[in-house]
C-alpha cells in the first residue's frame, strides 16, 4: 500500500484527476470482461490504488480551505463528489477482478457485449519501438491509425487527454481508443509484437435464457455509464431533472441486479463453471454500486448544495468533458440527428440527453433530430464539445442553462 504522505495540490486538477480516473476505469472495466482481457483489468487496479491515495489530497485540501460555515457548506458538497468519484473507481476495479482474478464470466455473457466500432487497447512502449522519444503531434497516431491515446501511465502517474507536445518514453502504459484495425497497428508499434487476438466465442447454441440473462447484464452496463454520465451533467448544469433520470437510473439498476441474481442462483452447470457464475453476481453488484456512486452525486444538486466554480472548471478540463450545447436558429446542426452530431464530432463524443420544449429526454435514439433552441447534454474530448458549439452557433457568452426543475 502506498505511503500517504501529503503534499500540497490544486483542488480542481484533483478533482479532474479522480473524475478522468472513474469514467476511464468503467470504461476499462467493462471492455475487460467483454475481451477476457486481463491487461485491461490490471490498469483498473491500478487506477483504483491512484484514486485511494489522491482521495486523501483532496480531503486535507478541502479540510484546510474551510474558514467559514458557508465555505463549509460548499466544500461539502465537493467531498461527496470525490468520495463518489473513488467509490465508482473501487467499484470498476471488482468488475476488474471478475477478469483478473474470479475466472471470468460464462463464454455466452463474455461474447453477449455488442461489436463496438470503438474498442481500448492498452500497450507498454518498448525500448526499441519508434514510438519511443516521439511526440504525439509528430507521431499523428489519430490520423494514420484512427486511434486516440486517451491516457499514458509513468512510473504510477496518470496523464489524462495528453496534448500534442507530450513525448512517450521506454516503459510508459499507453492507453488508446479506436477502431480495431487501427489499434492492431498502434500495439505492434508500441510493443513489437501483434496484438493478442480474442478469444472465440464457444459452440454451440445459446438458449432464450441465456440470451435474455445477456441482455440484462448489457443493460447493467449501459445503465451504469450513463448515471456516471448524467450525474456529473446534473452538477455541471445544477439540474434536478438530470438529477432525479439517476435516482431513476438506479431503481431500474436494482431491478435488473435481482433478475439477474435469480437467474444465476436457478442456471445450471451447462451454464458455466462456479466461479464464472459467481463472476455475474459480482458484476451486477459492482455495477450496482456504480449506479449508487452516481445518486450520490446527483444528492449534491436535489439538495441544493451550491457547488464552487472549481467544479464546473473540472469538468470542462477533464480528458472527458461534460458540456451543454445550444443548438442556434439555422445552424449546420438545427435538425441534425444525434448520429449526425456524433459522426460530425469524431471519435468519443456521445449525446447524453436532449432538453427541449418537452423536457429532458435521456439516452436519446441516434435518429432523434435536434432543433433550434434545444440544449444538449453532451461526453466526450474536450476538442470534440468545442466543435459541437461551433457547429451549433452556440457562444461561451450566450449559452443558457436549462432551468433546475
Amino acid at each position: 500500500m502506498r505511503e500517504i504522505s501529503y503534499e500540497p495540490r490544486n483542488v480542481r486538477d484533483v478533482l479532474v484527476e479522480l473524475k478522468d480516473s472513474s469514467e476511464l476505469a468503467v470504461d476499462l472495466a467493462y471492455s475487460a470482461v467483454r475481451d477476457g482481457d486481463a491487461s485491461l483489468a490490471d490498469e483498473v487496479l491500478e487506477l483504483e490504488s491512484r484514486a485511494n491515495y489522491l482521495q486523501y489530497h483532496v480531503r486535507i485540501a478541502l479540510m484546510l480551505a474551510a474558514k467559514r460555515a458557508e465555505e463549509a457548506e460548499q466544500l461539502v458538497g465537493l467531498f461527496q463528489v470525490a468520495a463518489s468519484a473513488v467509490r465508482i473507481t473501487e467499484a470498476a476495479a471488482d468488475i476488474a477482478r471478475i477478469v483478473r482474478d474470479d475466472g471470468g464470466v460464462p463464454d455466452a455473457f463474455e461474447h453477449a457485449f455488442p461489436d463496438a466500432d470503438e474498442r481500448l487497447v492498452r500497450a507498454t512502449v518498448a525500448a526499441d519501438s519508434d514510438l519511443a522519444g516521439a511526440r504525439l503531434r509528430d507521431l499523428e497516431l489519430d490520423l494514420e491509425t484512427g486511434v486516440r491515446l486517451i491516457a499514458i501511465r509513468r512510473e504510477g502517474e496518470w496523464s489524462f487527454a495528453p496534448v500534442g507536445d507530450d513525448r512517450l518514453a521506454d516503459g510508459d502504459v499507453i492507453v488508446g481508443r479506436g477502431p480495431r484495425e487501427g489499434i492492431e497497428v498502434v500495439y505492434r508499434r508500441a510493443t513489437g509484437e501483434p496484438l493478442p487476438a480474442p478469444a472465440a466465442p464457444s459452440a454451440g447454441t445459446e438458449s432464450e435464457e441465456i440470451a435474455r440473462a445477456a441482455e440484462t447484464v448489457i443493460d447493467l452496463k449501459d445503465m451504469a455509464e450513463l448515471a456516471v454520465g448524467l450525474a456529473y451533467g446534473a452538477a455541471r448544469l445544477d439540474s434536478d431533472d438530470l438529477a432525479r433520470e439517476v435516482l431513476a437510473l438506479e431503481d431500474e439498476s436494482d431491478e435488473h441486479k435481482t433478475r439477474l441474481e435469480t437467474w444465476v442462483i436457478e442456471a445450471d452447470d451447462e451454464v458455466g463453471s462456479a466461479a464464472q457464475r459467481r463472476g455475474l453476481l459480482h458484476l451486477a453488484a459492482a455495477s450496482e454500486v456504480i449506479c449508487d456512486a452516481a445518486v450520490d452525486i446527483a444528492e449534491v444538486v436535489l439538495r441544493e448544495v451550491e457547488l464552487p466554480p472549481v467544479f464546473g472548471a473540472a469538468l470542462e478540463d477533464s480528458e472527458e468533458a461534460i458540456g451543454a450545447v445550444v443548438v442556434g436558429a439555422g445552424s449546420d446542426f438545427d435538425g441534425a440527428t444525434v448520429a449526425d452530431l456524433e459522426l460530425e464530432a469524431g471519435a468519443g463524443v456521445v449525446v447524453l440527453a436532449i432538453h427541449g420544449g418537452d423536457g429532458w429526454t435521456f439516452d436519446p435514439e441516434p435518429d432523434r433530430a435536434c432543433a433550434a433552441g434545444e440544449t444538449l447534454l453532451v461526453r466526450g474530448p474536450p476538442a470534440g464539445v468545442d466543435h459541437l458549439r461551433e457547429g451549433a452557433g452556440d457562444s461561451e457568452e450566450g449559452r443558457s442553462r436549462p432551468s433546475r426543475k
